[in-house]
C-alpha cells in the first residue's frame, strides 16, 4: 500500500493542538498515515541506543499498559526508542514516530522495517523536513521538541546525562509537560540520566500505573501488570516453586538463559512483586 506525504500547516484543522501550545511550533509537518492520530491524548517514551536489559525488558513491561490509554510518541531511534514502539505495536496500539529525516526516507535505515510496520499498523510518521532539507546532526535534537510537545508527559527509560533523552525531558519541562524516569542500576551508567530527572522533580515509575494515576486513568486489569506472561519470568517461578529459594548461579543453570537476560527479570519481577531477594543475593518467590 502506498502511504502518500502530506502537509500541514498551523492554519490546517489537523495540525496538532498540543503543539500550537509550544513557544516554537513546527511551521509546517510532513506526515505519512494516520493524521488523525496528532489530536489523540498522547505519551512519550524515549531513551539510551545503548540500552542493557533491564532497559528493554522495563521499556516492554511499562509501554503496553500506556498504549491502553494514549498514543506513543517517540523518535523511533536505535535502542528504547525503537523498543517503545514496537512494543506498542505488538499490543496493538498506535504509535507515531517524529523523524530527524523526511517521512519518505525515514531514518535510521535499520528500523525501515519498523517505519513501514508503524504505517500498515494505522499509525503515523511525521517530520519537519522535506526530501529537499538538508540533513545535519542537529536534526534530531531539534525534533525533541515535537515528541515532547505531542505529549501529555515523557518517560526516559535508561540514559546517560549526556543522552539526547534528557534534551526531550528538558523540552518537556519548558513546555509545561510531565516529566518521568524509570530508576535503575547504580553500577550502570545509563542510569545517570533517570537518576539525575528523578533528583529533580521527575516522577519514579516502576510500572504504567505509576503513569495512569497521574492522569486519573482506570487502574489496570490485574492480570495484565502480571509478569507471568513472559517465558523467562515464568521458567523463573517455576522453578523457585519446585526447588526453593536460590542464588542467580542456580537460577541461570536451571534456565539456562544468559546472566544478563536473568538478572534482569529478576529485576523486573521483584519491582512487580513477583519475588523477593533475601540476604546473600538468594531469591524466593513472592508471598
Amino acid at each position: 500500500m502506498n502511504y502518500p506525504v502530506v502537509e500541514i500547516t498551523e492554519k490546517s484543522k489537523q495540525y496538532p493542538e498540543m503543539l500550537r501550545q509550544i513557544a516554537d511550533p513546527p511551521a509546517r509537518l510532513y506526515c505519512r498515515g494516520n493524521l488523525s492520530l496528532l489530536n489523540t491524548e498522547c505519551f512519550a517514551v524515549v531513551g539510551t541506543r545503548a540500552f542493557t536489559p533491564y532497559g528493554k525488558e522495563a521499556t516492554q513491561r511499562i509501554v503496553p499498559g500506556l498504549a491502553q490509554h494514549f498514543t506513543i510518541v517517540s523518535g523511533m531511534a536505535l535502542g528504547i526508542d525503537a523498543i517503545a514502539q514496537r512494543a506498542t505495536l505488538n499490543c496493538a496500539g498506535r504509535t507515531i514516530a517524529v523523524l530527524g529525516t523526511a517521512v519518505e526516507d525515514p531514518s535510521p535505515r535499520t528500523n525501515y522495517v519498523l517505519a513501514m510496520d508503524i504505517l500498515k499498523q494505522d499509525g503515523l510518521l511525521i517530520s519537519e523536513y522535506n526530501k529537499k532539507s538538508q540533513i545535519f546532526p542537529t536534526n534530531w535534537a531539534v525534533r525533541d521538541r515535537i515528541i515532547s510537545g505531542l505529549s501529555n508527559g515523557v518517560l526516559v527509560i535508561e540514559a546517560d546525562e549526556k543522552s539526547g533523552s534528557l534534551i526531550t525531558a528538558k523540552s518537556a519541562g519548558e513546555q509545561n509537560r510531565d516529566v518521568f524516569a524509570v530508576p535503575g542500576s547504580i553500577f550502570s551508567n545509563k542510569s545517570g540520566g533517570p537518576h539525575k530527572l528523578i533528583s529533580l522533580g521527575a516522577k519514579l515509575v516502576v510500572s504504567a500505573q505509576d503513569i495512569l494515576d497521574e492522569y486519573s486513568l482506570l487502574p489496570l486489569d490485574k492480570k495484565s501488570n502480571l509478569s507471568t506472561a513472559d517465558p523467562v519470568h515464568s521458567a523463573i517461578l517455576a522453578i523457585l516453586e519446585t526447588h526453593g529459594p536460590l542464588n542467580i548461579d542456580n537460577i541461570i543453570e536451571h534456565t539456562k538463559q544468559g546472566a544478563p537476560e536473568v538478572m534482569a527479570a529478576l529485576a523486573m519481577m521483584e519491582i512487580n512483586g513477583l519475588v523477593k531477594q533475601m540476604a546473600g543475593g538468594i531469591f524466593r518467590k513472592a508471598d
